[in-house]
């Protein structure tokens, strides 16, 4: 199942919402690697979803190698984030 929709008015699931918004803050320099990224609480009230919400695209985006993220530590943007953004892109 493809995660974006070729419609740009389909409905956005939650998850991607915040999968684009980490994605976006990536490319964008905001976030850049070694950076630790909002923690599952953060997302939630940021984006106002549930925890299970936040922790797929947390979850997706370390399965794209985008972050990796260390026990009871948190979750840092990888050091060729970019790199394999690009190659989820294609």
């Amino acid at each position: 199942m493809p995660e974006h929709s070729p419609d740009p008015y389909a409905p956005h699931a939650p998850y991607m919402r915040v999968l684009d918004a980490l994605t976006a803050d990536i490319k964008a320099g905001r976030l850049r690697p070694g950076d630790r990224i909002p923690s599952e609480a953060d997302l939630c009230e940021r984006h106002k979803v549930a925890r299970e919400t936040a922790r797929r695209a947390v979850r997706i985006l370390r399965e794209r190698g985008v972050i990796r993220t260390e026990w009871g530590r948190g979750s840092f943007v990888a050091e060729r984030a970019t790199d394999n953004e690009r190659q989820g892109d294609a």
